[in-house]
């Protein structure tokens, strides 16, 4: 009974490992070559991608719509708000909502797999082995959610470090005589090597505006694809100046010398929490050092007279 016993949580966990392998294999089976080419015909996102599919990525978005289907949101407005998440970390793929959704739900099986391998070689099948399968699914589930809010605010961090002086150049530029497009151009070739993200998020304006685009969409489209209050606040200038046709030169200096402003107030913020913030590593590290130093010899004196007496 004591053998059966010890063999039963590694055949609980093979026969698991099992069933997820083949429903996977089931479920990244590939379609019929007419099929896939009607699919490309329907959507003509799909042709550059299918010349680039290979190894791992091949395999990944055959599954992602059928591993995503669980997890997609019911509402448009909840499709809206994923697509949006996804822009501000830099995903811009159509299919990026599918595969990121497909990750989390492979997340979730690994993380199951893991551990219950690892709760029920160590625990059994006992509460404490459940527990450990459902702390791990939940970990693997959430995690991607926890690395695109960090890619997101790192993005954003850059963005908004890199703004002002993209919009100084934009304003030396414009004031020199060029359009609003061809100093965004400017801006875009000056600026690839030291700021990326904001060129890359201009250049992509750019083609926009070549392939038809009305300029407000373009613009707005730029604010909610970053998601950087700063950049809305532009974009909106820019509609308004492009709408009642005033001077974008001026709009554009009025917004650099409110963003300075604003850097400013926000690097004497962080100056008059620094005495706030020094005070705890002060209490903790640096006033023992010195109560030791000043009160040390003092207290040794006083407890050598005591034994003296």
């Amino acid at each position: 009974m004591t053998d059966s016993a010890d063999w039963l949580p590694l055949l609980v966990f093979a026969a698991c490992t099992l069933v997820v392998w083949m429903v996977i294999r089931m479920l990244a089976s590939k379609d019929s070559r007419a099929a896939a080419r009607l699919d490309e015909l329907r959507n003509p996102a799909l042709r550059e991608k299918a010349r680039q599919k290979q190894g791992m990525n091949s395999f990944l978005e055959r599954a992602a719509p059928a591993l995503s289907k669980a997890l997609e949101p019911k509402t448009e407005l909840e499709q809206n708000a994923l697509r949006i998440r996804l822009a501000n970390a830099g995903f811009n793929n159509p299919l990026a909502p599918q595969l990121f959704l497909a990750i989390k739900f492979c997340g979730l099986l690994m993380g199951a797999l893991l551990g219950g391998g690892i709760g029920l070689l160590t625990y059994g099948l006992s509460k404490n082995g459940y527990t450990s399968v459902a702390l791990a699914a939940g970990a693997g589930f959430y995690l991607p959610e926890l690395i695109l809010r960090y890619i997101k605010s790192k993005r954003q961090e850059q963005i908004f470090l890199s703004l002002p002086d993209a919009l100084d150049l934009l304003v030396v530029c414009v004031e020199a005589g060029l359009g609003l497009d061809a100093a965004m151009r400017r801006v875009v070739d000056e600026m690839a090597d030291t700021h990326p993200v904001i060129a890359s998020e201009l250049s992509l304006c750019l083609m926009q505006l070549q392939m038809g685009r009305p300029r407000r969409d373009v613009l707005h489209d730029l604010g909610v694809r970053t998601g950087v209050d700063d950049v809305k606040s532009l974009v909106a200038i820019l509609i308004q100046a492009d709408k009642f046709g005033s001077s974008i030169a001026q709009a554009l200096r009025v917004q650099s010398d409110a963003m300075r402003v604003k850097r400013r107030q926000i690097a004497e913020e962080k100056a008059q929490k620094t005495a706030v913030q020094m005070l705890f590593p002060l209490v903790l590290f640096i006033f023992p050092g010195i109560f030791v130093v000043l009160v040390g010899p003092a207290a040794i004196k006083m407890i050598d007279q005591l034994l003296t007496e």
